[in-house]
């Protein structure tokens, strides 16, 4: 009874006090503008969102998509298999934000890492090198469960204690390379991973968001091949889409409020390649820059500014037959 008065109080007083908000639409529910509180705290919820989706992309697309090779496969009966890590650096924000205020301190920050297995199958052997076709697949290892305060939704697709994510592409050899002209390959690929979530409410944090993630990644790579060395460059853009699930405690009345929002985001990045080639195994090494984006968004968060520039790495054993 007493909650169901708060409920009703709070909710007459909403018009004097959702004029003075600005939530996103949605935010805009009458539960949550009651209380400045409450808005502030589903606005970082959706920006907390938005920031961490790029840096998912970013972690089980990497750079190049086949590490360290820069030419095709040369048609039926050659493939390659790779074990990798990808990695960069996260910053999380604090989960005990009541809303006091637009900036969310800094929970902590670690190198996150991205195990994956990337394969490449050769369908076509071109035309003296040129226009060589591969097919990519590759399998997104998540062990999100041995992380701090990150959980993997429980129907998602699991090897073990660790989700899987799935994806899938294409290359093509453009130039085969020769004397001083590099070899160059584009590729493009499709990477799907299971929501992952930030928080707990239950677990006595005051919000969480969960997201899903739909990569789609275009390259473009040039490289040469020294003989033991293979040293070459890229390009990429990435379109990242897919929804957040937020949870909140209401700071007006006892409950918890949950809200959805749509994740649509693009980034460019470069990258640099090298590796060592020992015929059929190579050591592949991945350093790059996945460049930001000024979002306008509602929320500060300490150490986190999404239109600064984010370093990631790779590394990997490549086994070619």
């Amino acid at each position: 009874m007493r909650r169901s008065i708060l409920a009703v109080a709070a909710l007459i007083a909403a018009p004097s006090v959702a004029s003075a908000q600005t939530p996103y639409p949605e935010c805009n529910q009458p539960l949550i503008i009651v209380n400045q509180q409450n808005v502030n705290i589903c606005n970082a919820a959706i920006d907390g969102a938005d920031i961490f989706h790029p840096v998912a992309g970013l972690l089980v697309s990497g750079g190049n998509p086949t590490l360290g090779n820069f030419k095709g496969l040369g048609g039926f009966g050659h493939f390659s298999i790779t074990a990798r890590l990808n990695a960069t650096r996260v910053r999380t924000p604090e989960l005990n934000f009541d809303g006091t205020g637009t900036t969310v301190p800094q929970a902590d920050k670690a190198i996150a890492p991205a195990p994956l297995v990337e394969a490449a199958v050769g369908v076509f052997q071109g035309m003296n090198g040129f226009l060589t076709i591969d097919l990519l697949g590759s399998a997104q290892l998540i062990p999100a469960e041995k992380i701090d305060n990150f959980s993997v939704d429980k129907d998602a697709r699991k090897i073990g204690d660790v989700a899987l994510g799935l994806g899938y592409g294409a290359r093509v050899g453009v130039l085969p390379g020769k004397a001083i002209v590099p070899s160059v390959v584009i590729s493009v690929m499709r990477r799907d991973i299971p929501r992952l979530t930030y928080g707990n409410t239950s677990g006595g944090d005051n919000y969480a968001f969960g997201v899903d993630l739909h990569a789609t990644n275009l390259r473009a790579v040039a490289g040469y091949d020294l003989g033991l060395f293979n040293v070459g460059a890229g390009l990429g853009w990435d379109k990242y889409t897919g929804d957040a699930r937020i949870s909140f405690e209401n700071q007006a009345v006892p409950g918890t409020i949950n809200v959805k929002s749509d994740l649509d985001n693009t980034r460019t990045m470069a990258f640099l390649n090298a590796a060592l080639d020992f015929s059929f195994l190579k050591i592949g090494a991945e350093a790059g820059y996945q460049f930001g984006k000024d979002k306008n968004y509602k929320t500060t968060f300490s150490g986190n500014d999404p239109s600064d520039s984010r370093l990631f790495g790779g590394a990997g054993l490549i086994f070619s037959f």
